[in-house]
């Protein structure tokens, strides 16, 4: 059993800069890859970027390529979701994901989810 809680997001203007974190606890996070989902309102929610523990495989949707940045620091059992240029298409609800399989992670059926934490752009 892992537990996931998503802190970092809030209000920002088109242009700016937001950073989401992601604290795992419960069971060791280090087997894990994470992920990072969006869901705006009305909308299906989407992969934006994962990766895995290593950090040897990392993959993000087109539309944020080159403004955001997935890390983490396992020491801390935290991932992170660096967003820069922000646009209000961006504006959705964020969620991080863990999961022991890549391409189920990836996919949107991962074993485990936060509650999410609202991002907001604003033109």
């Amino acid at each position: 059993q892992v537990q996931l809680v998503e802190s970092g997001g809030g209000l920002v203007q088109a242009g700016g800069s937001l950073r989401l974190s992601c604290a795992a606890s419960g069971r060791a996070f280090t087997p894990y890859a994470m992920a990072w989902f969006r869901q705006a309102p009305g909308a299906e929610r989407e992969f934006v970027t994962g990766m895995t523990w290593s950090g040897s495989t990392v993959s993000y949707k087109d539309s944020v390529k080159g403004r955001f940045t997935i890390s983490r620091d396992n020491a801390k059992n935290t991932v992170y979701l660096q967003m820069n240029s922000l646009k209000p298409e961006d504006t959705a609800v964020y969620y991080c994901a863990a999961g022991r399989i890549w391409s189920t992670l990836i996919t949107g059926t991962g074993e485990y989810w936060g509650q999410g934490t609202q991002v907001t752009v604003s033109s």
